[in-house]
């Protein structure tokens, strides 16, 4: 007789396993072929493919959390705890024998069908699109509530200063600024983590969050900045398949209960801290140090070309690496009695976040519903000069949205350049014009309004229906 069984403790550490091995051992010793499925805390191992339940004369279902059934429709299947798979295995195996297990009759048969070959086929095409998905979808509430806090924060307390925009310490708004780069600080590693689980279930969860703080934090391998989303991109895949791979090393048995919730997030936490501080941080740290030379090098080049080259680092990786250098270069040059530089800047960082904001609302139906509200908060954060509100649509549509705010934000920057805009204050964004810290009010206007609209339509014009199956 052959035997399938299904093996789901509510912990998934111990007794899920303890169960599949009482289970084996009573069917060998009955003479009769069993293959069980464990729904551990590592994720389901050993399943069951579509011949081998075919094949099955019945099927034990020894769990004690919800598990899928529906495949079982029209098979003896017999459902029972995990105690009972460990303490009366033998009993269970005879029930089999005596013809004392009911056929399992699903009553919404041709729903269910239809779900699970959607489920199937949504299995099948998982790829780096939906594994991106997955970190992007959970990032999003911390970009909003950190960004929209982060702008508040700005905009009723925010004072202009030489080192930009500041909160006072006793302002009502300091706290609250304080949280919002909380809300901003979890961005990043939530991105990765959720990217890596994706890939390899809960034992990719924690490594692929320390690999995007790291990322996030440019201390560990000597850069200024980050390596911004896209270095937590990196790091959540990296993560999430070098946490498969480990998952599916053969290991001994008296180990398997521990690999998911020590052997193998330890190891790849180590894995992707080495890579990230001694691999990938020193190449990003010397681009960092490279373009910096490069934009200094840059300052008696065509006023043109050098607003080309700002708005489109700016747009680039929004806070990232590439972002900050020019940037920093714009602050630099403010004390250098440049300060057209920093105008120029100023009006290409709000503009991905205003531009995907306003496509947002132009075309609905090219985005998903927690698009629409990230949309809402992009507009909010673009105001206040953020451009990291921009994030959420880069991630999930890279070649169609990175372009595209790269584009807008290089029309801002050549308009701002050429109309003798200035920032005296190392801050971008409306918010600047209203605390008088920019010359040419009307032209550093026109400059955002064009590259919002050049954005809007530009990625608009590339994406396409979310019906369309995007």
């Amino acid at each position: 007789m052959k035997l399938l069984a299904v093996t789901a403790c509510p912990v998934g550490i111990a007794h899920t396993y303890i169960a599949a091995e009482k289970l084996k051992k009573a069917a060998e010793e009955s003479g009769y072929t069993i293959k069980v499925e464990t729904w551990g805390s590592i994720g389901v191992e050993n399943a069951f493919t579509q011949e081998e339940i075919l094949e099955a004369d019945g099927i034990i279902l020894a769990a004690d959390k919800e598990v899928d059934k529906h495949r079982f429709h029209g098979k003896r299947v017999l459902e029972c705890s995990v105690q009972d798979a460990i303490h009366r295995p033998e009993e269970l195996l005879k029930r089999f024998a005596e013809g004392d297990v009911p056929v399992y009759r699903d009553p919404e048969k041709v729903e269910r069908k239809r779900e699970e070959t959607q489920a199937q086929k949504a299995e099948t095409q998982r790829s780096f699109y939906r594994n991106l998905m997955s970190g992007v979808s959970y990032m999003i509430p911390f970009v909003v509530v950190g960004g929209l806090l982060i702008a508040l924060s700005l905009g009723f307390g925010g004072k202009p200063t030489s080192q930009g925009f500041v909160v006072p310490d006793h302002s009502f708004w300091k706290p609250m600024l304080e949280v919002g780069k909380a809300g901003f600080l979890f961005m990043v590693p939530i991105l990765a983590g959720f990217i890596a689980y994706s890939i390899a279930d809960r034992p990719g969860l924690a490594p692929g969050m320390i690999g995007g703080y790291i990322a996030a934090n440019g201390s560990f391998y000597g850069s200024e900045a980050g390596a911004g989303f896209i270095g937590g991109i990196i790091a959540g895949f990296l993560a999430g398949y070098l946490a498969k791979g480990i998952k599916s090393l053969r290991v001994p048995k008296m180990i398997q209960p521990i690999m998911p919730i020590l052997v193998i997030p330890l190891l790849t936490s180590i894995l992707i801290a080495v890579l990230f501080i001694y691999v990938i941080g020193a190449p990003i740290s010397a681009i960092m140090t490279g373009l910096t030379h490069w934009l200094n090098g840059m300052q008696d080049a065509s006023k043109v070309v050098l607003a080309l080259i700002l708005g489109a680092m700016i747009a680039f990786d929004m806070g990232g690496p590439i972002n900050k250098v020019a940037f920093l270069f714009g602050a630099a040059m403010i004390g250098q009695g440049q300060p057209f530089i920093m105008g120029a800047i100023a009006a290409a960082i709000c503009t991905p976040p205003l531009g995907m904001g306003l496509a947002t609302l132009l075309a609905k139906h090219k985005y998903y519903p927690e698009e629409w509200e990230a949309g809402k908060a992009a507009l909010a954060m673009g105001l206040v000069g953020i451009t990291e509100g921009a994030i959420p649509f880069a991630s999930r549509d890279p070649f169609r949205v990175i372009p595209s705010i790269m584009i807008g934000s290089m029309v801002a920057a050549v308009i701002a350049m050429l109309g003798g805009v200035t920032d005296h204050v190392p801050h971008g964004g409306p918010i600047v014009a209203v605390f008088q810290a920019v010359d040419h009010v009307p032209m550093f206007a026109f400059a955002i309004v064009v590259g919002t609209v050049v954005t809007a339509l530009l990625v608009n014009a590339l994406k396409k229906t979310v019906s369309d199956g995007e």
